[in-house]
């Protein structure tokens, strides 16, 4: 735990940064990737293993340079977070464009909720901003807490200014039900690791036995809300496409685990095509499935 002063100064640097224009942040952002990746090694160790078992047909010259290009984006993803605290509206709308976004407003037109299921891959948190702005519903994102209460206070006000309603993970199902008469969006980010506790489904992603959260899928069918994938493409520096990719329409009508993995392929697939811009630091395989644990079954509809 920061002492308090260190976390009041924080916040106060942190604030005075974000005044700074993009471009000299990604110079800072230079220098921040010869410090953490060549000097200090942040998390390297986790992010090659990961890395290695996800992509065991590629070389370790293909390792190494898709570990390069992540410490590279990692860095520029951080200023860019520091930024949300004085970017404008329009220049966020400006950097981040949905495709096929129509899609989603049919369903808003209809007075249809619609729920969104994304991954922590390109600028997640200029996304979830975004959506607050670009569409016709009250967007709410589903988000877990900071241990750190004043960073956490610091993190809710850069992420709701757009109009977002920040929800913390233990409130969705009230959440949900106070806001059932309501036209809304409920954004899940679902490829973090559940607790050991709750590792219930287990499947394959990137070639090695995965836990997969089950909150989009428990809600959508529990629901029957429309499911939206957005995969986030990585334009250039500080520019990203969010495709609004339809995951299933009709969730009432799936069987058991079948929309989890619906959005796990999505997932997968996205990071075939482009690894560098998915949080490999984090310790994503940690947890090893328990004979209790339910495997993955094979759908005849996915």
């Amino acid at each position: 735990m920061f002492p308090r002063h260190l976390t009041k100064l924080g916040i106060l640097c942190l604030t005075a940064l974000s005044l700074l224009p993009l471009s000299f942040l990604y110079l800072l952002a230079d220098f921040l990737y010869l410090l953490v990746y060549r000097v200090i090694g942040y998390r390297k160790q986790v992010v090659r293993q990961n890395l290695q078992h996800a992509f065991p047909e590629k070389s370790d010259v293909e390792i190494a340079a898709i570990e390069k290009k992540f410490f590279h984006y990692l860095v520029s993803l951080i200023v860019e977070i520091v930024k949300m605290k004085s970017i404008s509206a329009s220049a966020l709308q400006k950097r981040v464009k949905f495709k096929n976004k129509d899609l989603v407003e049919a369903y808003l037109a209809d007075n249809e909720s619609v729920i969104f299921c994304s991954s922590h891959n390109g600028n997640y948190e200029w996304v979830c901003m975004a959506i607050g702005l670009a569409f016709s519903a009250q967007h709410y994102p589903i988000y877990k807490p900071l241990s750190n209460q004043a960073f956490d206070h610091w993190f809710l006000k850069m992420r709701s200014k757009f109009g977002n309603k920040m929800v913390a993970m233990r409130q969705t199902l009230r959440s949900i039900q106070s806001s059932k008469n309501d036209l809304t969006i409920y954004t899940f980010g679902s490829d973090q690791a559940p607790s050991r506790e709750d590792s219930i489904y287990w499947t394959s992603l990137l070639n090695q036995e995965t836990s997969i959260q089950l909150g989009v899928e428990k809600i959508a069918r529990k629901t029957n809300r429309p499911v939206f994938y957005l995969k986030t493409k990585r334009l250039k520096r500080g520019y990203y496409e969010v495709d609004c990719i339809p995951v299933c329409l009709e969730p009432a009508l799936t069987a058991e685990y079948e929309i989890t993995e619906l959005h796990t392929r999505i997932l997968e697939d996205m990071l075939r095509e482009e690894p560098a811009y998915w949080l490999w630091s984090h310790r994503r395989w940690k947890y090893k499935r328990t004979v209790t644990a339910a495997p993955a079954k094979a759908l005849a509809s996915v």
